[in-house]
């Protein structure tokens, strides 16, 4: 059984115009707007990034406005979505398109591509729908679409699989016709992120489940196939809430950091198993646990318990006293965040983490 393009994208395109999910981002050709949703959607539920999405268009309503915008009060509009430097490397991109061209997008695949921050895939994204250039995007959603389409049992971490995928979108795309070509990637990201999903794949309500390979063959739960999943590294992580009136002890990561630079975090240890002592470096004593909560990054998962910090002495290197006032305004990291909600959450501590 061969796969028709042209029917394939014609039940896939009326299926789209039926079934579409309304979002903000659908509503515009935009091309800044469209980037902001693309880079924002990396990594991050739709539901979790339609509020910050409307948030930071009011907040930076053009592409000059983020260009211009205070390093400080861009990561705050961000806090919360984590990958921050997803925000910078936007803000770089900003001013180099204000300043190389204008305040104007590219509208090539290229121009775009060779903006920090704009992979291939959020290229071919944004020169489709913006500017209905033929690039087909292959992300997750696509390639477990495309491995069951056409029963492809490769492995899709390797780079050989993934082009071979990349290059029969492309062939699909094609076919689609050159006004549909923006409507083509959406309805494949649709159709992968609705109906042919990872675990409940919802084959019967499928508008090409007709074409479908995997359907035929009885595979799609086992498409797309991937090596085994590195197993998850257990760690403790403990953070001291220190109050002296109403403020409290934080400190700003170094500009240089790897990982979020530039912001505000809580006194913090982390290892294999931590103990009441694991302050003790800073100064800090334990006076008690006010809290727990849950976190992961990439292949860790931390279990996250906020004590009550004591410190007799003056603030230990690179740490400052800091309004409780200011919380709002600061970008915190996210172990903050859940933190500083964990031990609201305590009987009792409210205002500690106000």
């Amino acid at each position: 059984m061969s796969i028709c393009g042209s029917t394939f994208c014609k039940r896939l395109l009326a299926w789209y115009r039926r079934q579409r999910r309304a979002l903000p981002w659908r509503e515009t050709g935009d091309a800044y707007r469209i980037w902001v949703s693309e880079i924002m959607l990396q990594q991050t539920r739709v539901s979790a990034v339609i509020p910050y999405y409307q948030r930071f268009l009011e907040r930076f309503p053009t592409v000059e406005a983020l260009a211009k915008a205070p390093e400080q009060e861009l990561l705050e509009c961000w806090s919360g979505l984590g990958y921050y430097r997803r925000a910078r490397q936007m803000q770089q991109a900003a001013r180099r398109i204000v300043a190389e061209h204008d305040g104007v997008f590219p509208d090539t695949y290229e121009g775009l591509a060779a903006l920090p921050g704009i992979g291939s895939y959020t290229a071919a994204a944004i020169a489709s729908i913006a500017f209905g250039r033929p690039h087909a995007v292959v992300d997750g959603n696509v390639i477990r679409v495309l491995t069951r389409l056409f029963d492809d049992d490769r492995d899709v971490t390797q780079s050989a699989a993934r082009a071979a995928l990349a290059g029969r979108a492309q062939r699909l795309l094609e076919c689609a016709g050159r006004r549909a070509y923006g409507h083509f990637n959406q309805a494949m990201m649709e159709l992968g992120a609705t109906l042919c999903t990872p675990r409940g794949p919802q084959c019967l309500i499928c508008p090409v489940s007709e074409q479908c390979l995997a359907r035929r063959n009885g595979s799609q739960l086992t498409r797309p196939r991937k090596k085994a999943r590195q197993k998850a590294e257990q760690l403790d992580l403990a953070i001291a809430l220190v109050r002296r009136g109403e403020r409290l002890l934080l400190r700003q990561r170094p500009a240089d950091s790897a990982i979020m630079p530039g912001f505000w975090e809580l006194p913090q240890a982390e290892a294999a198993r931590l103990d009441a002592g694991c302050f003790q470096s800073l100064g800090i004593e334990s006076d008690g646990l006010l809290g727990e909560f849950r976190h992961a990054i990439t292949f860790r998962n931390y279990r996250g318990r906020v004590h009550r910090g004591i410190l007799a002495g003056k603030a230990p290197g690179g740490y400052r006293w800091v309004s409780t006032t200011r919380l709002a305004e600061l970008p915190l990291t996210t172990i903050a965040r859940k933190a500083l909600a964990a031990a609201a959450r305590a009987p009792h501590q409210g205002r500690a983490s106000s």
